[in-house]
């Protein structure tokens, strides 16, 4: 058997919308199992997210500090942001996000891994660029104003390697970093030859 995700959907006899908030949405599904039992699954209904694992020639990545409710916790995470601009290029979004979240950018793009987030209760899914040839904005180039929990986030460049380190002993939590910083440390065996396009599709 190939070890390697597939589509699948099994029938839904029912949905029930529970709450509708900015981004999310909360539902419940009667979903009919192989042995034709019905069972309700609740699940939240999310856009989508984009992810950058800025890399510096010194063998850096960029990471920030945000503030996050639900964990009553300040975390360290990689810029990312919401797919909720219809129709953009996933790699323009993430883009966008390095640039508003931390006056950087970048001149080669590759797709570093992809990941549902949080399956078992979410639809959630994430793609976690590879952002190299890293240089800050020009001054004055960048217009976007940082607010709530995004006002105040600082920023510190990290070796790889110490990433990683500090990933496998706990001490960074978020799950799209911790993805995105061993994806990146597994990629740079081969240089990232490997890795796919900006542009590649989303299976």
């Amino acid at each position: 058997m190939e070890v390697r995700d597939v589509p699948e959907e099994w029938k839904v006899d029912s949905r029930t919308e529970r709450f509708r908030a900015r981004v999310i949405t909360g539902v419940t599904e009667a979903v009919v199992m192989p042995d034709g039992e019905v069972v309700n699954r609740d699940y939240v209904v999310h856009p989508g997210s984009v992810a950058v694992v800025a890399l510096d020639e010194a063998g850096r990545i960029l990471l920030l500090r945000q503030y996050r409710h639900p964990v009553r916790r300040l975390l360290w995470e990689l810029p990312a942001g919401l797919r909720d601009v219809d129709g953009e290029p996933l790699y323009v979004g993430a883009a966008r996000e390095l640039a508003e979240e931390t006056g950087y950018r970048a001149r080669t793009w590759n797709v570093l891994v992809d990941a549902f987030t949080s399956p078992g209760m979410a639809d959630e899914r994430t793609r976690i660029f590879l952002a190299r040839d890293v240089s800050p904005l020009p001054e004055g180039e960048l217009d976007f104003v940082r607010r709530h929990e995004e006002a105040d986030m600082p920023l510190v460049w990290i070796p790889l390697s110490e990433a990683v380190r500090r990933a496998m002993a706990g001490m960074i939590h978020n799950s799209q970093a911790v993805a995105g910083i061993l994806a990146a440390y597994a990629a740079s065996a081969d240089g990232f030859a490997s890795l796919r396009p900006a542009d590649a599709p989303e299976a």
